[in-house]
């Protein structure tokens, strides 16, 4: 059974008792994904646009609204419910009952230079337990890396970084400031009071990534949130939960992605945008700064403006 390196999985659990109208001995090990999800996992679905990985899924069974369960193959159990992420909230908390708060890392201590012979610690590290850090990486003064991270060879982490739930690759430089790897801004609101939504995934730093100051990754709710190699954030970039970026992307400035984005390889976007959620952003996409995008982008587009369209419009539509 898969194991989460940074939740501890209280299953597996059967679906009766999950769900106190089924009557069923099935067992469930995990809660993933539509793409991720095997036999004996729980996955769920919220939306047509989903629906090609829904039809592919390899999950035993799905949360799904009535109107959306043609979507999935017939060897997949549906639980038809009204509300989809409620119900996903409360199951994913039952697994993980420690995942929807940040508690602080209690085995935190000064590293010992045994274990880390090759690396270079500034003043007033901690480091949790099972961590692992490459050879010739350097960690700034302040920084905390939190149990179970993982940091490739030849990287550069500066000062007042907080690393949690991540795993990075080598040649990574991460600047003074940035936050990675924290719960996510997600809850499903109720009438005397909001549900946490549960965050049980992690952030991917891929090789050669650069992160300059003051960056804020939230790791992923179900899935992961994901950069690619060779890309670059500027100061105050903030990914939401489970946002996916490409390779050989540059992100300016203040640019912030609300949750379940995907972004393509080769993606330039200007300072100060603001990209909404479940969003395909193509290949070769250039954002001007400042830009609203709403909508999915198709490949080897430029777009421009509130909301984004593409640039002659942006220019034509300037001149009136």
């Amino acid at each position: 059974m898969y194991t989460n390196q940074f939740f501890k999985n209280k299953g597996p659990f059967k679906l009766k008792k999950l769900f106190k109208n089924l009557d069923s001995e099935v067992k469930i090990n995990d809660v993933k994904p539509l793409e991720t999800a095997n036999k004996n996992d729980l996955t769920f679905l919220v939306s047509t646009d989903y629906s090609e990985l829904a039809s592919k899924t390899k999950a035993t069974a799905c949360l799904v609204t009535k109107k959306l369960e043609y979507c999935l193959p017939m060897s997949c159990k549906k639980i038809v419910i009204q509300n989809v992420l409620f119900e996903l909230a409360k199951v994913t908390k039952f697994f993980y009952p420690d995942s929807d708060i940040d508690y602080p890392d209690s085995s935190l201590k000064k590293p010992n230079k045994s274990n880390f012979s090759s690396v270079k610690f500034g003043n007033n590290v901690l480091v949790g337990k099972n961590v692992k850090i490459g050879k010739n990486s350097i960690i700034g003064s302040n920084t905390i890396i939190e149990s179970n991270c993982i940091i490739g060879k030849n990287c550069v982490i500066n000062s007042d970084v907080l690393i949690k739930n991540s795993i990075i690759g080598s040649n990574v430089v991460i600047q003074s400031g940035c936050k990675i790897g924290l719960k996510g801004f997600g809850f499903i609101p109720l009438n005397k009071r909001n549900l946490k939504f549960p965050h049980v995934g992690k952030v991917i730093i891929k090789d050669n990534v650069e992160l300059a100051s003051s960056c804020t990754l939230d790791r992923g709710s179900i899935s992961d949130t994901i950069i690619g190699e060779n890309t670059y954030l500027d100061n105050q970039v903030h990914l939401a939960h489970n946002v996916k970026i490409g390779k050989n992307c540059m992100i300016a400035g203040q640019v912030g992605f609300a949750g379940s984005t995907v972004v393509g390889n080769n993606v330039s976007i200007g300072g100060q945008a603001g990209i909404s959620g479940h969003l395909k952003i193509g290949n070769n996409v250039r954002i001007g700064g400042g830009s609203g995008v709403v909508k999915n982008i198709s490949d080897n587009q430029t777009v421009m403006g509130y909301p984004a369209v593409p640039l002659k419009e942006f220019l034509k539509n300037k001149k009136k």
